[in-house]
Order: structure tokens, then C-alpha cells, then sequence
């Protein structure tokens, strides 16, 4: 039997879908050993053990969870901004985590998990291209200065969408995922991967030093501790318009994360 029917079958979880967000997290053990094939073929007296956190609406989810926990930081009662929404992963985080109010903000269309778009405390906007935010726009829809602005975003740059948030919204701290499969250029991908680590390194520093640009400071970074869905390595930066460091003076660690 499949990995993800099995666990399915045994009532480990209560559908493929979520089986399959299990599996490739990295969250279910075979006889001891992860994996995260989820055709993978299981013997009926195979041992199967589900651990990690809770079944997060989206795989990003522990993205966030492994920040916050890595840097300390508490997002109690504050306006959030979920950049890059989609199913909600960072939205769900941040609203355990005691964030009174999240702004989930994506390009797309009917994605946000039933639990989080029935929720009072999550202010949706969909089908909004976050380039074209203005301080008009946030004034009238929402009103109050967030405290914290979360970023997962596919197929643009970083470089691209900081500069304008930060005009629009003002300076908070930011945790931001720096994707390289959307930094390097199509001539940088192979297969969807980024396999050179000196291509990972100048997305990284890139992406950094528009942030400085916009006044933010870096104050930390981190490897994801989950990879893109086809392997590709992501970075966490804490961002911090009082607090932080410029690229040159983080160069040494970029060139470490990039290269591991």
C-alpha cells in the first residue's frame, strides 16, 4: 500500500491530502527511518509514526514556526500582514502565536483554508498583486500600522516587492523567505532547482541589500529548515527597521548558508 493510503488506512490522519503535507514535511517514519516518498511501498506489519507539529494548513507553516522559535520572536497582539498567503500556513502560525489581527494578502483565488477565511481575526484580500499596494489602500481597508509583515511569495522577487510594502505600510520588522529559484533568473534554474550555491548566495545578498535600501536592517538569518517542494534551499530573514546589520557585514554568514 501506498505511504500516504497507509496513513490514511491506520487513522493517522484524516485524508491523502494531509498525509501527503505530512509526508513531505518530513514528519512520518517508517520503521524509524523519515520518509517522504509518498508511493512509497509499506508492508503491512511496517511500523508508521507521524511526529512534528500539528497539521498545519500549508507546509510553509513550520517555515515560520522555526523562525519565531529560532529568534524569540512574539507576535501577541499585534496587526500581522501575511504577504504571499495561499492556503494560510503563516496566517494559521501567527494567529497561534496570539496575533490579534492577520491581513492575508494574495494574487490568487479561493486558496485560504475554510478555517482561516471563516475566522473574524483574518482579513482577507484576494486576487491583489501586492506591487500594487499603496498607502491609500491600506488606509482605507485597514487603517492600522502592522506590527509585523510575513513574506512567502512565488514567481517574483523580493527585490521587487519590499521597496514598495515598506512606501505603503511604513517600517516594522519583517520575516521574510527568500526563495533563489525566484532570484537567480531563468538562466540560474535547472529543473526548478538552484544546484549552484554561488547563484544562492547572490539571491540571498540581493535580496538584503533592497531591504537596507528601504531602511530595513538585518538583524538575522537562518536556513529553511524545510526545502522548496522540488528541494530547492530557502533562507528566513528577520528584518527590523531599528534593529540589524548591512550585507557586507553579514557576508561571511550568507556564504556559510548558501554553501551548506
Amino acid at each position: 500500500m501506498r505511504l500516504d493510503s497507509a496513513l490514511v488506512a491506520r487513522g493517522l490522519v484524516d485524508s491523502r491530502t494531509k498525509a501527503q503535507r505530512r509526508i513531505h514535511a518530513g514528519d512520518v517514519l517508517v520503521d524509524g527511518v523519515v520518509v517522504t516518498k509518498m508511493s512509497w511501498n509499506v508492508d503491512e506489519g511496517a511500523q508508521i509514526e507521524v511526529t512534528g507539529s500539528p497539521d498545519y494548513v500549508g507546509r510553509g507553516a513550520r517555515k515560520l514556526v522555526a523562525a519565531l522559535d529560532e529568534w524569540g520572536i512574539d507576535p501577541t497582539g499585534l496587526l500581522a500582514v501575511d504577504i504571499g498567503a495561499s492556503t494560510g500556513g503563516f496566517s494559521q502560525v501567527l494567529l497561534e502565536r496570539g496575533a490579534a489581527r492577520v491581513v492575508a494578502i494574495d494574487v490568487g483565488h479561493g486558496q485560504l483554508h475554510p478555517n482561516l477565511a471563516d475566522d473574524s481575526r483574518v482579513d482577507s484580500h484576494e486576487g491583489f498583486n501586492i506591487r500594487d499596494i499603496t498607502s491609500s489602500w491600506w488606509s482605507e481597508r485597514v487603517g492600522q500600522k502592522p506590527g509585523l509583515i510575513t513574506i512567502d511569495v512565488s514567481f517574483i522577487s523580493l527585490r521587487q516587492v519590499i521597496p514598495v510594502v515598506v512606501e505603503a505600510l511604513g517600517h516594522c520588522d519583517w520575516i521574510a523567505l527568500v526563495k533563489p529559484q525566484f532570484e537567480v533568473g531563468k538562466g540560474g534554474v535547472k529543473e526548478g532547482i538552484v544546484t549552484n550555491p554561488d547563484l544562492r548566495e547572490s539571491a540571498l545578498t540581493a535580496v538584503l541589500e533592497a531591504a537596507v535600501e528601504s531602511g530595513l536592517g538585518v538583524r538575522a538569518l537562518m536556513a529553511s529548515p524545510i526545502t522548496g517542494e522540488l528541494g530547492n534551499t530557502e533562507f528566513l530573514c528577520w528584518l527590523s527597521p531599528t534593529h540589524g546589520r548591512n550585507p557586507p557585514q553579514w557576508s561571511e554568514h550568507i556564504h556559510q548558508l548558501a554553501h551548506s
